[in-house]
């Protein structure tokens, strides 16, 4: 066995009138989210890591031990894989506890234990409840639980959310940002949603009709103006921070980014604490001098690193600070603007950021399993 803890993926077949050609290679820990539109091959991709699909052509390594190559293929029940569906399909006959612990190896042999599982997830005073009494949130979490408690080197999550409303998706939704900060083994999480993976992953793998095109960081992929992400209606890009300050009084917390600070809107953050931030390209916009006297807290000083037409406006990237090495954001304005400004890449500029949102990247709340943040102008 290597000292590579990565995964390794290709995956080539053809399943009807579709083609199948995704490769990629995601980090050994944290959360690497498949991303693309319905159709686009994410779900086959999770069902071949599970070894419930055989691919035509494929090679599978976890942490260096093979799975599947040229020679070998191992079955699924061979496999660590711990796999949480759209529906928590829950056995009705058992408690919360024996659905839990259907499928879990002995005590002894357990890396997590019921106990820690339960904590995690926010279960511990539903072990003997019924199915049947638990809300669309819960039965999730229970599904979660026992995918966990199976002991797994790989967990797979295929749309967990997809099935829950709004309401209830914001309830589970800090008890995933929880399993991000815990677990030690890796996670595949496919959606079709950008607001969870925004949230929740470290990695992206972007595909479209069968085919892998981006794989990588998270903020690396949302600020390649070549990729479809920049060129979406919502395009956006994740910045994590440290709190350096609070103001109580307004309930504001300064943020530490690389090149910069941004102001947003917070609980109780001590300083130190981690935050995970969106910012809107069109919540960007440009200034050649410094603006004064606005209600826009964060005016922050950027660099034009490049720049792409898109329809009517212009696609802008910038790097935060006056040098090249500050985290990026994109700013969508129109051509007249982009031209009347005489803006170009390379020019030092001061982008005005009306929108920050805050995206939970703490503990999740005992009392009523609720999370999130606001936004600041």
């Amino acid at each position: 066995m290597s000292g590579d803890d990565r995964i390794h993926a290709a995956f080539r077949d053809r399943l009807g009138g579709f083609d199948l050609d995704a490769e990629f290679v995601a980090p050994g820990r944290g959360v690497t989210a498949l991303f693309g539109p319905s159709g686009s091959g994410k779900t086959t991709v999770l069902r071949c890591l599970a070894g419930l699909h055989r691919a035509a052509q494929g090679t599978c390594t976890i942490a260096g031990e093979v799975w599947q190559d040229a020679r070998l293929f191992r079955p699924p029940h061979l496999r660590p894989v711990g796999y949480v569906f759209q529906e928590a399909s829950l056995f009705a006959h058992l408690s919360v506890r024996g659905n839990l612990l259907y499928g879990a190896p002995a005590p002894g042999k357990r890396a997590l234990g019921l106990d820690e599982v339960a904590s995690l997830l926010g279960l511990d005073r539903l072990l003997d409840r019924s199915p049947e009494k638990l809300s669309g949130g819960e039965r999730q979490r229970v599904a979660i639980g026992r995918a966990l408690l199976a002991q797994p080197r790989l967990l797979l999550m295929d749309e967990p959310l997809s099935a829950l409303d709004q309401g209830t998706r914001d309830e589970i939704l800090p008890f995933l940002d929880q399993l991000h900060a815990s677990l030690a083994m890796p996670v595949v999480y496919v959606s079709h949603d950008l607001g969870e993976v925004e949230r929740l992953a470290d990695t992206l793998v972007l595909m479209d009709h069968g085919r892998v095109i981006a794989a990588g960081p998270l903020s690396d992929l949302q600020s390649d103006l070549s990729l479809p992400l920049a060129a979406a209606r919502e395009a956006s890009v994740r910045l994590e921070g440290t709190v350096v300050s609070h103001d109580a009084a307004y309930g504001l917390v300064r943020l530490e980014v690389p090149g910069g600070e941004l102001i947003v809107h917070a609980g109780a953050d001590r300083s130190g604490d981690r935050r995970r931030v969106r910012i809107g390209a069109a919540d960007v916009s440009l200034a050649r001098e410094c603006p004064q006297a606005s209600s826009i807290l964060n005016i922050l000083p950027v660099r034009i690193v490049s720049a792409q037409r898109a329809a009517h406006d212009m696609n802008v990237l910038l790097a935060l600070g006056r040098e090249d090495a500050g985290a990026r954001l994109v700013a969508r304005i129109t051509r007249k603007s982009w031209d009347e400004l005489a803006l170009a890449p390379g020019l030092d500029v001061y982008a005005q950021v009306k929108g920050v949102s805050l995206l939970s990247f703490g503990e999740v709340p005992r009392a009523s399993g609720l999370g999130g943040g606001g936004a600041i102008g």
